[in-house]
């Protein structure tokens, strides 16, 4: 992830786990920036070893079409462009990045047979 160049700040609302009172706190990008710095590391290192474990052929698809960031992921600014420095390979987030991996889980349900089967690629889609 990269720190934004302008710092923002929001006020956010929860529960003080010490005491168990509410709170209210003020919270900046660079607070979060922090917060979620080793996430990211081990978010790249689990991509560093996917694609060492993965066959040429595939490493050379993904290359040439990119990675696509799903879920809560493609909310964290900056992690694609992290993921793409550190990689050399294209990153993107996908068009309704927190709803299509629900989406993508129904489909691939309404298809089960094939994956029990080991045909799923059958209904791989481009």
């Amino acid at each position: 992830m990269y720190p934004k160049s302008v710092v923002e700040r929001m006020t956010v609302k929860g529960r003080n786990i010490t005491t168990g009172l509410p709170v209210e706190i003020e919270v900046s990008t660079e607070d979060t920036y922090a917060a979620l710095q080793e996430c990211a590391e081990k978010i790249l290192d689990g991509v560093h070893q996917v694609l060492e474990e993965t066959p040429p052929e595939l490493v050379a698809d993904v290359s040439e079409r990119g990675i696509y960031i799903t879920g809560g992921g493609g909310l964290v600014w900056g992690l694609d462009k992290l993921i793409a420095e550190k990689t050399g390979i294209p990153v993107m987030i996908a068009e309704d990045a927190q709803s299509c991996v629900a989406v993508g889980t129904g489909k691939a349900l309404e298809h089960v047979e094939l994956f029990e089967s080991g045909n799923a690629i059958k209904i791989r889609k481009y």
